[in-house]
């Protein structure tokens, strides 16, 4: 089996000042990502879902972008408030949450649940 089953890219790209799509980073990318895999890690399942940092993911308007490989589920306008429900809901139960789905049709997700991630054995 592959070291990691899933894989959140948080855009942590940065843009110029004033440039007309804006940039993640000074959206709070970098701070996402980080509560990201500290929550992974409280949760145990650190070693099988890494949270990565990601160069441009070209959904910057929609920021901070978040996808979820391999299900391919785009989130946008992502908060450090949104990563529990994220790491709860979508990592953790397979559920696609809504409000933060990106709307564009180039960024549609699968409707379809996926597989719940079975947490591994806690290290004793």
């Amino acid at each position: 089996m592959a070291r990691f089953q899933r894989h959140i890219f948080v855009c942590t790209n940065e843009r110029p000042a004033g440039h007309p799509k804006g940039c993640c980073r000074e959206k709070g990318s970098e701070e996402i990502r980080a509560a990201l895999k500290s929550g992974l890690k409280q949760r145990g399942v650190a070693d099988v879902v890494r949270a990565n940092a990601s160069g441009c993911l070209d959904a910057c308007e929609f920021g901070v972008s978040v996808v979820i490989y391999p299900e391919g589920i785009w989130y946008g306008g992502v908060t450090l408030e949104d990563v529990p429900q994220i790491i709860e809901r979508t990592v953790l139960n397979g559920e696609v949450i809504e409000r933060l789905v990106i709307q564009d049709p180039r960024y549609a997700p699968s409707k379809k649940q996926f597989a719940i991630l079975p947490l591994p054995p806690k290290k004793v």
